[in-house]
């Protein structure tokens, strides 16, 4: 079933993105002329119109001018800023946190804090840009974008429609502070162009002016990765030029800005959830000289133009726009539902990669009280699915256009209570085929799973490290005599490792193989009875500290040398002891079956819910769950520790695809 989580979720996104009815009905109405969406935007701004026509008058003699102007306006309703007074009130703190002597981690802690206790639901207390934009503010925004395209060498490619989005809005991003962002972080970044080296060949041309901007914000910002939750949004540009910590959006909004200030045609893509993690991600586009869209696959970090993610499934991408999507915006009024989908932005997924566009027939045994369905992927941790896009149900059938392959889907719709599946889950395959997942209840089966999560390359990677390793003991602390009880010829190994000592020994260790730096998360001896023996942790590079990591029973630290070959890790037991198990953890995610932990293994009924098979405490790093229907989509929760949680299918060998 959808979590209560879920909808808790949707329901305050739902206010932070409701519009006014006004607004809305302006939005929505695909055959209006441009004058009519013109004359609504004044309306609606109320006592604020007269700056609106100010600006209109300003330019009524440059057709051009007047041209970006009208595309602005028209397009305001769509757009919303902060309650000035409050939002000053924060980043006057945030300022303050800044400027102190606080390391990164602590900046974004201390404002987490402030968020939480003194502006909590400041997001849903916002006001429309018509009703607060003054004259000044956009004229000297426009001018400055128009300066930009008609003098840098960079954006003479551009036409005018790719102008008025890659390059005019007086915003980046929503909530984005109206404080002269151009001139400030022009004033910042500006000296990074003039350094380059004007030659014939590479000067003038977006992308290495690009990257010499980049360079610039790496080296003046210093911007340190931290993906944890974190307050509001720093969108005011001085306050950006001081942030040292921030989430891969937060360095995005930064680039685009700065990006934009200098007249570097610039947008920002992003994807609501990956094909197959709990999370989105957001990055930005280059419009190159060549007319060809660079993308960077991080933050400022990263240099446009490099492989894309070559290894991440992706269901949708969106791009940023400041022009209404009108076909989302008659969504926004007509639907029963009204999922908070962003109005401006358009869908640019094909642009990325392959895409199909799918016909799902519907449960006959739901009644949907809309004209929509919705598409969702697998999330976890709080709410199981998670809506990507919308799309037409007609007859029976929903119809969903550039959906990303090779991840696995449901068909959500709304029967007047709440959203309810009207599919069943069903995986959209790399050649565009549609599997749909049902259960075969006549055949029952066990299923042995070691992991909630896949493997990644990075853990399949560090995993291969303990190949050839060994397990040692002397009773000389430089092992200059040392028995090998144990090597490592598998990656399956059992929890605790059997060893078969002659006598006891008081020095132990694991010895890693050539070409491995020692890596290892954990590692742990016992007696006879499985009771854990503790000593002194020892190591070929004598550093305690990084050999204590080895001990310290979390599996997400590991010791690991900057030593190739020979290197190793161990403990000094004090005296000759007998041990009779080893337990050896390979450096990892933490996703492994962790001996203690209490998991909960469900299926999808094949209609409408999750059924639970039960709860177990993990004793070995390997559980059995009995009576799961063949063909059935699992899910393992780790209920004491963790997030990362995928569902999977078992085939008839036993073999786990994780989806």
């Amino acid at each position: 079933m959808i979590t209560k989580t879920f909808y808790k979720f949707i329901y305050h996104k739902k206010k932070l993105f409701v519009l006014s009815m006004i607004v809305i009905t302006i939005l929505s109405s695909c055959s209006r002329s441009d004058d009519d969406y013109l004359n609504y935007a004044l309306r609606a701004a109320g006592t604020n119109r007269s700056q609106l026509e100010n600006v209109l008058e300003h330019y009524k003699n440059d057709p051009e001018k007047m041209a970006a102007t009208r595309f602005l306006i028209e397009n305001m309703p769509g757009h919303e800023s902060y309650q000035s007074e409050e939002i000053n009130k924060y980043y006057d703190i945030a300022r303050e946190v800044l400027m102190s002597d606080l390391k990164p981690v602590e900046q974004r802690d201390s404002l987490l804090h402030v968020s939480d206790n003194q502006f909590r639901g400041m997001e849903y207390r916002t006001v429309s840009d018509l009703k607060t934009i003054k004259a000044d503010y956009l004229i000297h925004s426009i001018d400055q974008a128009f300066t930009q395209w008609k003098t840098r060498p960079w954006t003479r490619h551009l036409t005018f429609d790719e102008f008025c989005e890659w390059i005019l809005p007086y915003k980046v991003v929503e909530y984005q502070e109206l404080d002269y962002w151009r001139d400030t972080l022009q004033a910042a970044f500006q000296v990074y162009v003039d350094r380059m080296i004007k030659d014939d060949d590479q000067y003038g041309t977006v992308f290495y002016t690009v990257d010499a901007v980049r360079n610039g914000i790496l080296n003046r910002v210093k911007p340190t990765g931290m993906y944890n939750r974190s307050g509001y949004p720093l969108l005011r540009a001085d306050l950006l030029l001081k942030q040292t910590y921030g989430r891969c959006e937060d360095y995005v909004n930064l680039a685009v800005m700065t990006y934009r200030s200098l007249g570097l045609p610039t947008v920002i893509d992003e994807t609501p959830f990956w094909g197959r993690y709990r999370a989105g991600h957001s990055w930005y586009v280059i419009l190159n000289d060549r007319g060809e869209e660079l993308r960077s696959e991080w933050d400022v970090g990263s240099v446009p133009g490099t492989a894309f993610f070559q290894d991440k499934r992706i269901p949708k991408v969106y791009r940023k726009t400041y022009a209404i999507n009108r076909d989302r915006a008659f969504y926004k009024i007509h639907s029963k539902y009204k999922y908070p989908f962003n109005v401006c932005c358009k869908d640019v997924t094909a642009q990325y990669f392959r895409t199909s566009d799918i016909e799902i027939t519907l449960f006959d045994r739901v009644t949907l009280i809309e004209d929509w369905a919705y598409i969702a992927t697998f999330t976890g941790i709080g709410r199981d699915w998670s809506i990507v896009d919308y799309g037409t149900v007609k007859r029976g059938k929903a119809t969903f256009r550039n959906m990303g392959r090779n991840v696995l889907y449901i068909a959500l719709g709304f029967d007047g209570n709440t959203l309810v599946p009207v599919s069943e889950p069903f995986i959209l395959h790399i050649d565009g085929s549609l599997q749909f997942i049902s259960n075969d209840w006549r055949n029952l089966r066990s299923v042995n799973v070691r992991r909630k999560y896949f493997q990644s390359n990075n853990v399949v990677r560090m995993r291969q490290r303990l190949i050839g390793g060994a397990i040692q003991c002397s009773n000389s602390p430089n092992f200059e005599d040392a028995v090998t009880l144990f090597t490592v010829d598998t990656l399956l190994l059992p929890d605790k490792v059997k060893l078969e000592a002659q006598r006891p020994y008081r020095y132990w260790r694991y010895l890693s193989p050539d070409g491995s730096y020692g890596s290892i998360a954990e590692l742990a001896f016992f007696n006879r009875d499985s009771t854990i023996l503790l000593g002194k942790a020892i190591s070929s590079d004598k550093d305690f500290i990084n050999a204590e990591r080895a001990f310290d029973g979390d599996w997400l630290t590991n010791f690991e040398t900057s030593n190739e070959n020979g290197s190793w890790v161990g403990m000094d037991m004090g005296r000759p002891v007998s041990v009779n198990y080893v337990r050896i953890v390979p450096r990892g995610d933490d996703n492994d079956i962790h001996p203690g932990d209490l998991y909960e293994l469900k299926y999808w009924d094949g209609i409408l819910a999750w059924v639970s098979r039960g709860e177990q405490v993990a004793q070995d790093n390997t559980l059995t769950f009995d009576s799961i229907p063949n063909g059935a989509l699992i899910w393992l929760s780790n209920k004491t520790r963790g997030w990362d949680e995928r569902p999977f299918m078992v085939d008839e060998y036993g073999n786990v695809e994780w989806w």
